[in-house]
């Protein structure tokens, strides 16, 4: 069976007002200029970016909404959004919850569209990219999760979130230049 990819960008439009916040921006920017250069490629070979993002509680909210609150307002995240700004032609779902899966349209797009493996990235790693590759495992999707594109609030977080996810879910995590998409 041939391989139809996703790309799932997971909360990286982001203003990170939040108490931990500030421990998370050096190292989601450092995944954002890996993930950047991931969207390029998977582009090229057209294939869907779909980013997933945190509503925060905003039920009124929609992600254009969300976009322009991080790239015009004063927030920690913004230097994040900048980088990230999504293009005219992604898909973009908003989730409640951690998991990108838990009560959104995720599955339906990605049958849409014909998917069988997701490259998971974003922030953060143990936590809502770890809960929506868990919820991907369970739906029977193949998964690659870059470890230079995924962040946690420490190194040591995030290794051990991409391990349990090499482990346990069976995802392949190497890093972004090494994963073949074919």
């Amino acid at each position: 069976m041939t391989s139809r990819y996703a790309l799932l960008i997971i909360d990286m439009i982001n203003d990170l007002e939040f108490n931990s916040g500030y421990q998370l921006l050096p190292h989601a920017l450092e995944a954002a200029k890996n993930i950047t250069k991931l969207k390029e490629r998977v582009k090229a070979q057209n294939i869907p970016v779909i980013y997933v993002n945190d509503n925060y509680g905003r039920w009124q909210s929609d992600f254009r909404h969300l976009v322009s609150h991080c790239l015009q307002e004063d927030v920690r995240g913004k230097p994040l959004a900048e980088i990230m700004k999504p293009a005219s032609d992604d898909y973009f779902i908003l989730k409640p919850k951690y998991s990108g899966f838990f009560a959104t349209p995720l599955d339906l797009l990605l049958d849409h569209l014909n998917v069988n493996t997701i490259i998971l990235t974003g922030i953060a790693g143990d936590m809502c990219v770890q809960f929506t590759a868990n919820d991907a495992y369970m739906r029977n999707y193949q998964l690659l999760i870059p470890s230079d594109c995924v962040a946690s609030n420490s190194t040591e977080k995030n290794e051990r979130a991409l391990h349990t996810m090499k482990e346990v879910l069976k995802a392949n995590t190497s890093a972004s230049s090494q994963i073949e998409l074919h």
